[in-house]
């Protein structure tokens, strides 16, 4: 079967800016940015309407390899089916933190992480992020998927940044494994779950780890 020839439109949605203000405008999102923190102590405050769908819809903005979006989100602001999501996440914590080797336990210890994540029922919402591997036609055949894991990660990157740029605190979690999301969400096989994003306003007497950010001269190369 002979592909179909591409069809192309005009570029009509960028537009050129002024160094002056492309230089304000990167130095003002680096500054911002820089201001994200992960956050385990959540308030119960519900988020404005709204808000949420706007930042899926900016995520859901992310290349991907042919185009083909291998992405799902589901988003749960249920109390039952959050704490349901956290006893089952909870289960996968204990096994971990009970057989992870000591080297990797000690990288965490300063983060203060264990296996209770009561943020789990206490964020208004929490955002499980699937891969889709393959699609589907109606036909029930098989579509392939490229660069999966690349596209899922820009798209998870941009949900995040996003929700901060909205004013909202996220944590990523991953408990491992994650299979269980698609039972309690009731995913089909070919999505596999790399993201539980917790999501909401921070508590008041919210605290965070005292750590660093590497500075740009470790992790940029010039040449």
């Amino acid at each position: 079967m002979t592909p179909d020839a591409p069809s192309f439109v005009p570029l009509s949605t960028w537009r050129e800016l002024p160094a002056g203000e492309m230089q304000q405008r990167s130095g003002e999102f680096a500054e911002e940015l820089s201001r994200r923190r992960t956050v385990r102590h959540f308030s119960d405050r519900p988020i404005p309407d709204g808000v949420l769908e706007a930042c899926l819809r900016a995520a859901a903005t992310a290349p991907s390899g042919a185009n083909l979006q291998p992405w799902h989100f589901v988003v749960v602001r249920d109390p039952a089916l959050k704490h349901q999501i956290r006893e089952a996440a909870e289960r996968e914590e204990r096994e971990f933190y009970a057989t992870a080797p000591v080297e990797w336990l000690e990288a965490l210890a300063h983060l203060g992480t264990d296996e209770d994540k009561p943020y789990l029922d206490v964020a208004p919402a929490l955002i499980a992020v699937f891969a889709e591997r393959y699609g589907e036609r109606a036909d029930g055949t098989r579509v392939t998927h490229y660069y999966v894991q690349e596209s899922v990660g820009i798209a998870m990157g941009m949900l995040i940044t996003a929700l901060h740029h909205a004013g909202l605190a996220t944590l990523t979690h991953t408990p491992s494994p994650m299979g269980f999301l698609n039972r309690v969400l009731e995913r089909p096989p070919r999505e596999k779950a790399l993201l539980l994003l917790v999501v909401g306003y921070p508590a008041v007497d919210a605290r965070v780890p005292d750590i660093a950010r590497k500075p740009l001269d470790e992790v940029v190369t010039w040449r």
